[in-house]
């Protein structure tokens, strides 16, 4: 297969423990071999035998390149939206109010499955678009707005389908513990018997790359949640969690000593959690965009996870109720002024410790090796990319090897 060599370009490697910040290389090179990064370095150090095998060259014009953005945190298929209760907030109602009102996540439940595969394709696809507008190239999407097998099936075959007709990898999780479905209401238990039914037949079906839960108050307990991780390790498949959003539950710990990916929001998390995480290696996921929306004043304890060297991701956790955000660099803004994150660790969060928080050791750094998914950016430097409010400096995506 032919190679191809981007040149012109400042390159952000994003590899851990770097000098100078970012990984920055002044004047690189990328050598792309198919669907790889062949070689990545200083422009001057491109091995000459390797040059000469490059029939194809890209002039970056001086555009910084970063790793393809991954957004490792979203619930992108769902239908209809919520801005009713985004009203109802505004004037004083809480989450958990509107939540046992019937709304919140069931109320989305209702209008998602009522809607058509087509339907929610069609809703799905501008939301998607938006993302890869700005070079995201990599996206996670969830279930757990149909909490019903056939429903559960039905989503997850549109993010599936996603993945297909569009240049982007999608990677699938199944959320059915999500919430308690209005006709097994005050039922818990028997709930998550419904889901520990579907798990297999979804896995069967191919339509599942991880396992989440909501563990909360509103939600499940860590007893229920215990039991859906453990039917999920006994078929081989990687868990996740919802954990300490609205009040600290034990859940991170929990999550870590089932060897979770990761553990996302925490903006309740306890020093026992983070060790916890820590020892695991469990990333956690910062969700910025639901603490703006939902006007939450509990931060996450950066500090604290920095303290224990635990992992931090940034996600958009689109979704109708607490997110409906499809800006991954919006997100990146919010880190850092919301939640105090430097640049460099935001950029990390939707690159190198994203592709973590997903199990993926393949991406989000430019190196020899990787998958060729990188970012031309019209940007001098990269903490622009987390700078400008509503700025979108992407000049070109390549995913898989191919400019798209």
């Amino acid at each position: 297969m032919s190679l191809s060599l981007w040149t012109h370009c400042r390159l952000a490697t994003l590899q851990a423990d770097t000098t100078p910040a970012y990984g920055l290389i002044g004047d690189g090179a990328l050598v792309v071999d198919g669907t790889q990064l062949a070689w990545v370095g200083p422009r001057r150090d491109l091995p000459a035998a390797l040059r000469k095998r490059c029939s194809a060259q890209h002039d970056c014009g001086g555009a910084l390149v970063t790793p393809g953005l991954i957004d490792c945190h979203t619930h992108l298929v769902y239908g209809g939206d919520r801005a009713h209760e985004f009203e109802a907030r505004l004037h004083g109602a809480s989450y958990q109010e509107i939540a046992r009102r019937g709304g919140g996540i069931n109320a989305t439940v209702q209008a998602t499955r009522a809607a058509t595969p087509e339907a929610l394709t069609a809703q799905s696809t501008v939301r998607l678009k938006h993302l890869l507008a700005e070079g995201v190239t990599t996206v996670e999407i969830k279930s757990g707005y149909g909490l019903a097998l056939a429903q559960e099936h039905k989503c997850l075959q549109v993010a599936r389908a996603l993945g297909r007709s569009h240049p982007v990898d999608v990677r699938t999780t199944f959320l059915g513990a999500h919430a308690v479905p209005p006709e097994f209401a005050g039922r818990a238990d028997d709930y998550v018997d419904a889901v520990l039914a579907m798990l297999p037949r979804l896995h069967e079906a191919g339509l599942v790359d991880a396992v989440d839960a909501f563990c909360e108050s509103i939600a499940f307990s860590p007893a229920q949640v215990a039991r859906v991780f453990e039917a999920a390790r006994a078929l081989g498949l990687p868990v996740k969690l919802h954990a300490e959003q609205l009040s600290d539950s034990g859940g991170a710990t929990l999550a870590a000593a089932h060897g979770a990916l990761s553990c996302d929001h925490l903006e309740w998390l306890s020093a026992a959690g983070a060790s916890a995480m820590a020892a695991a290696g469990t990333v956690a996921v910062l969700l910025p965009g639901a603490y703006y929306f939902l006007r939450e004043t509990k931060l996450p304890p950066v500090d604290l996870l920095r303290h224990h060297h635990v992992p931090i991701a940034i996600a958009t956790d689109c979704n109708p109720g607490s997110s409906p955000c499809t800006s991954l660099l919006l997100m990146l803004n919010m880190a850092c002024t919301l939640f105090r994150l430097t640049p460099e660790e935001a950029l990390a969060g939707v690159t190198r410790h994203a592709a973590q928080a997903l199990g993926l050791p393949d991406r989000g750094v430019l190196a020899a090796g990787q998958r060729a998914d990188f970012v031309l950016w019209d940007v001098h430097s990269p903490a622009q990319l987390c700078y400008a409010l509503g700025a979108n400096p992407c000049v070109q995506t390549v995913f898989n090897g191919q400019p798209r």
